[in-house]
């Protein structure tokens, strides 16, 4: 007799449901673990972003599976449907192309609808364009913070660009990584090198886990005029080293930021806190605070 698990409002979830994210390969279709595999021939059925591009990993490794298309354009009219399944006991294996589902791929909406359903939800973890980029960068490797595609019209990337740079003059201090696609590369990095820096360093890694896999490393600017002349082929991961740090302010600035401190904190407080944020030696800030104590 089949057993089952109860959800919170106590209708009973057979406990072969499950909805199981299976990274695949992001070039180089050796890169997919038995664990995958098995997971992908038990599945009651394979979601898929592309059923084409599924079915070649899929009789690669001999494995007959039922496939489902799951993409952008149909996975909110879909979703309810397949929650239904699982909650009648099929166990749904979810990919996309390449890489680890929902990292700029579809399935965000499906695995929520599953988790608000009571259905265990699992991952077997494998390659991710991203990571490996951030790897073979030769940039700080954490913190990182993974953006995803840009906006393609040139407008809004800018935008969003600024965006950026107004959190990292908040403080925001983190190797950024975005995918592109070939064609935009080097508009890309023009924006990038406008918006946040020319001097920033920066990578371009392209075809990884492929024959022709490539990273090129320099400044934006270097790394703009380069792909300006020569689109690069295959997909693409753009990595920005993190903003420089803000130069300790002297003079002015510092008189400013040590009264503001002192005008909530104890003198030696203050000192420690401005002192901290700035980079300053403590000494040195703690003697300026003393004589702007005596002069007020």
């Amino acid at each position: 007799m089949e057993t089952s698990v109860e959800t919170d409002d106590a209708s009973p979830i057979p406990s072969s449901a499950s909805l199981i994210l299976v990274a695949t390969p992001i070039g180089n279709l050796g890169d997919i673990s038995p664990r995958a595999c098995a997971a992908l021939a038990e599945a009651s059925a394979v979601l898929c972003e592309d059923t084409r591009v599924t079915s070649k990993l899929l009789a690669r490794h001999s494995i007959s599976a039922t496939m489902l298309a799951l993409h952008d354009h149909n996975e909110e009219s879909e979703a309810p449907r397949l929650v239904a399944r699982l909650l009648a006991g099929e166990k749904l294996a979810l990919v996309s192309d390449a890489g680890t589902p929902l990292v700029s791929d579809p399935g965000y909406r499906l695995v929520r609808a599953a988790i608000a359903a009571g259905v265990p939800v699992s991952a077997i973890p494998g390659p991710n364009a991203a990571v490996m980029a951030l790897t073979l960068s030769g940039l700080p490797p954490h913190p990182f913070m993974f953006h995803g595609f840009l906006p393609p019209k040139a407008v809004a990337r800018a935008a969003e660009i600024s965006r950026i740079a107004g959190m990292e003059a908040a403080g925001l201090s983190a190797t950024l990584i975005f995918y592109e696609s070939p064609h935009r590369t080097g508009e890309a990095l023009a924006a990038l090198a406008k918006g946040l820096g020319a001097d920033r360093p920066a990578a371009v890694a392209r075809e990884l886990t492929k024959r022709f896999e490539e990273v090129r490393r320099g400044t934006l600017a270097e790394l703009a005029a380069l792909y300006s002349e020569q689109e690069p082929r295959g997909e693409v991961v753009l990595c920005v080293g993190p903003a420089p740090p803000p130069a300790a302010p002297t003079g002015v600035a510092l008189d400013e930021a040590l009264r503001a401190a002192m005008a909530r904190l104890s003198l030696r407080d203050a000192a420690a806190t401005v002192a901290e944020a700035t980079g300053l030696p403590r000494k040195r800030v703690y003697a300026r605070a003393l004589e702007l104590a005596a002069e007020e």
